[in-house]
């Protein structure tokens, strides 16, 4: 079976692994996210070990998703500075001569949990992560969901819990979602970081109270089959309850679907491949990419 390569770009870390399309991984490594100076002669070092067909990216973002854009493939608007307008895609693409898929790490993680994890066999799921940040991937009818660029559903506003004065994180919009509800918005506004918070009730209701509003938005907008919430921050189980008490009180009945009603649990749960769902999501897209360039080339 061929072998692929997958790169994970995160905010904290580069996750690189190669491996099969059928989500097994022989070998990964984890690299610390610094500058690119520092981060990518790493990544670099560790394909320049295999042999594999093509490489898929899964990267943090914002990232340019328009093929015919000037700037395609490179990550754009970032609150990490020393990686604003970085060419990601190109400089990969430069060094290896192989094809490389590129989309965002949260596409990604919604591909590989729909093709081998918790939505396989459903054309229309959504992964968000709830971590550093806030992101989600829509798969949508058997494709990842994609316009004028990807989707940024961490940066929706919502209504603000009565009991939260708290101005919000958010660089830009300081109390989106992702400015209210993201890890470091939990730790600046509490004095804790999240895991230091676990016997908090309060806390974990605040959070349900925004991630719910989040959800109802991308259920009437999208109607996923299916909804994957995996990061850091859900690793926090007790959430997860609140997140169900919020949606079915904020939906208040509009939508009469037993998944919502009476079978929320297994509607909206955690992502089958665990962490594996970013890094075997990129192991599919350079799958994909590399199909494409063989068809793109008997033609």
């Amino acid at each position: 079976m061929s072998l692929f390569g997958a790169i994970e770009a995160g905010g904290t870390k580069f996750v690189c692994a190669v491996g099969t399309v059928d989500g097994e991984i022989k070998e990964r490594i984890s690299i610390p996210t610094t500058t690119p100076e520092e981060t990518m002669p790493k990544v670099i070092a560790f394909f320049q070990q295999h042999v594999v067909e093509a490489i898929g990216i899964g990267s943090f973002g914002p990232i340019d998703v328009d093929k015919q854009s000037n700037t395609y493939g490179n990550i754009t608007t970032t609150p990490k500075t020393a990686w604003k307008d970085y060419p990601l895609l190109q400089t990969v693409k430069d060094t290896f001569s192989i094809p490389v898929g590129f989309n965002t790490d949260v596409n990604v993680a919604a591909l590989g949990e729909a093709m081998l994890g918790a939505a396989k066999g459903v054309d229309n799921c959504l992964y968000i992560t709830v971590g550093t940040g806030i992101g989600a991937g829509a798969y949508i009818n058997g494709e990842l969901l994609q316009g004028l660029t990807h989707p940024e559903m961490g940066h929706i506003l919502v209504r603000r819990h009565p009991n939260d004065s708290y101005k919000g994180r958010c660089p830009y919009h300081a109390d989106c979602l992702e400015g209210l509800a993201a890890g470091p918005a939990i730790e600046e506004r509490w004095g804790k970081k999240a895991i230091e918070l676990s016997d908090k009730e309060e806390v974990w209701d605040m959070e349900g109270f925004y991630i719910a509003q989040s959800l109802m938005q991308y259920i009437l907008v999208l109607s996923p089959k299916k909804i994957i919430l995996g990061g850091g921050v859900m690793n926090q189980t007790h959430v997860i309850t609140f997140i169900y008490k919020y949606l079915q009180e904020l939906l208040n009945g509009y939508l009469s679907f037993e998944e919502i009603s009476s079978n929320i649990k297994d509607y909206i749960v955690k992502p089958g491949l665990g962490d594996n769902a970013g890094i075997t999501g990129a192991l599919l897209l350079a799958e994909k990419e590399w199909q494409e360039s063989k068809a793109s080339a008997v033609q």
